[in-house]
């Protein structure tokens, strides 16, 4: 297609949608943490679902979607370079290709659903009020699980806490705050082009000027614009009206912890000469705490337990009796097999007990694939590629009169794994050493997904972190007490144990996804019988 006179239009005038979209996907990431401005996801999909409808076919949309997620990956995720790079000593440009890589991948996500809705052979308002919600939702719930899963910067994430459409996750998990977020923005788009109806008795369609009308005439919605009007009211009052019950009860009087941040630079964390002072560090930290529950991050000494001088795990043992407690102590696990497991172990007044970790991190702490990427990998700087898995039906700790819900690094990620556990714990404790991202959106952003987890289960989460965000979220989402990144400090707050179980708890992702996959059929039926009468 050339412009008048024969010219072609140019680079920028030619992909002007998909420029607009990767712009759009960029910033959407200041919708999450750190930033916590909630309305921008939504405002920037309701963008994306706009330029596909006017996508010119499939293909367009899928490349629009495929720009959105590239944006919102590459700025939000781009910290998967520093662990490649920085700690992993993987070269440059490889580590470049990796990232990029990487976040094409997550791309196809957004783009499948363009494409998705392009081909859906259904009206406007069910395609982008219905239809693209549910796909959308759809799409980020297949991405938490393929391969292991990556659920990170779900739309739903960027409503937590403060968002009114964060009511939901109690009720449906987080990617009911998803279903609820898309169908905001796709009910956006249908209001906006419905049309709109004069005084005068004329109707005109979005953007038509009509220089006829008289100065007295005036814009009014036009009727068929109250349908989604409404569903959105009702969308964001039930959504604000949920964030007032309270799902779950305290049980039991409030219990002090103490959660110890070292601070010790990961790129230094597993030399010989460092060990000693870690074990110090974290061991003067303990020392000055009165609390009844302590505890030290994912991996906080850097040796295999049985390499640990037993001397230092019976002092240990002794502060944690002492404050008439236990102590949870995160320390890599070998057994006799040979096989060894990323643990948090308990010592104090309670018999030890051990949490082992079940979902592992790809390339991080096992190796997908052995046979053709086990050279790759090796070639990495990274200590204890390939952990065992634990088992996926552990039970709640017994510690300090709480039952205790342990989960490791990223696998508070996964709501549906942490329900596991539940309603039976009383509280949550997630250890995680992201000290492999530096200083980055990383840390604060893993906070937000700890904020969604307390939201849905209706309990505290604690969490006790290598760099930060150490840290307690109360259940409603809100931290009442965070430590200084980057900085040795041990912070202690009074948290209270609950018991009771959010719909959540009790049905997991179920409800959301019937809901989503209700709203697909509804399309298709309605759609089906329009065709019928069109047809005769």
């Amino acid at each position: 297609m050339t412009a008048a006179g024969g010219r072609r239009p140019g680079f920028f005038v030619r992909h002007a949608s998909h420029i607009v979209a990767f712009v759009l996907g960029t910033v959407a990431v200041i919708g999450y943490a750190p930033f916590y401005m909630y309305p921008l996801p939504l405002v920037t999909l309701t963008g994306l679902i706009y330029l596909w409808s006017q996508a010119t076919g499939p293909r367009t949309a899928a490349g629009i979607g495929f720009s959105y997620g590239l944006g919102l990956f590459l700025c939000g995720v781009s910290w998967i370079y520093v662990s490649l790079h920085d700690f992993g000593m993987m070269p440059m440009p490889v580590a470049v290709a990796v990232t990029l890589l990487f976040c094409a991948f997550l791309a196809l996500f957004p783009a499948a659903v363009g494409y998705a809705c392009a081909r859906a052979n259904c009206p406007p308002a069910l395609r982008w009020g219905m239809l693209a919600p549910a796909l959308w939702m759809l799409a980020e719930w297949i991405r938490g699980w393929i391969f292991t899963g990556f659920p990170w910067l779900a739309l739903g994430y960027s409503q937590v806490p403060d968002g009114p459409l964060s009511g939901y996750a109690p009720l449906l998990g987080i990617h009911g705050v998803t279903l609820a977020a898309a169908a905001t923005a796709g009910l956006l788009v249908v209001f906006a082009r419905v049309g709109w109806r004069d005084e005068g008795g004329g109707q005109r369609a979005e953007g038509e000027a009509d220089k006829k009308t008289s100065r007295s005439s005036s814009l009014i919605p036009h009727p068929s614009s109250l349908a989604p009007a409404a569903v959105l009211l009702v969308l964001w009052a039930g959504g604000w009206g949920l964030k007032w019950i309270e799902w779950t009860e305290p049980v039991g009087a409030p219990v002090s912890v103490s959660l110890l941040q070292g601070n010790v630079e990961q790129d230094m964390k597993w030399r010989r000469e460092r060990v000693e002072p870690t074990l110090e560090a974290y061991f003067t930290l303990a020392r000055a705490s009165t609390s009844p529950l302590i505890v030290l991050p994912e991996t906080a000494l850097p040796l295999f337990l049985d390499q640990v001088p037993r001397d230092y795990l019976d002092a240990l043992a002794a502060q944690a009796r002492k404050n008439g407690g236990d102590i949870l102590i995160g320390v890599p696990e070998r057994l006799s097999g040979g096989e060894y497991y990323n643990s948090l172990i308990s010592f104090g007044t309670a018999p030890t007990q051990t949490y082992r970790k079940s979902h592992l991190v790809p390339f991080g702490e096992f190796i997908p694939l052995r046979p053709l990427l086990a050279g790759i990998v090796g070639a990495l700087a990274i200590p204890l590629q390939d952990f065992s898995r634990g088992t996926e039906d552990q039970r709640p700790l017994a510690l300090a009169g709480q039952r205790v819900a342990i989960n490791i690094c990223y696998e508070d990620a996964f709501g549906e794994e942490i329900i596991r556990q539940l309603p039976e714990a009383t509280l949550l404790i997630n250890v995680s050493n992201v000290a492999w991202f530096g200083r980055s959106l990383a840390p604060r952003q893993h906070l937000q997904i700890s904020q969604a987890r307390a939201m849905e289960t209706g309990r505290y989460m604690l969490r006790a972190t290598n760099t930060g965000v150490t840290g307690a979220i109360a259940p409603d989402g809100m931290v009442v007490a965070a430590a200084p990144e980057f900085s040795m400090v041990a912070i202690t707050h009074p948290v209270q144990g609950y018991t009771g179980a959010t719909p959540y708890v009790r049905w997991g992702n179920y409800p959301a996804l019937v809901l989503a996959f209700a709203l697909l059929v509804i399309a298709d039926r309605v759609s089906r019988r329009r065709a019928a009468r069109s047809a005769s």
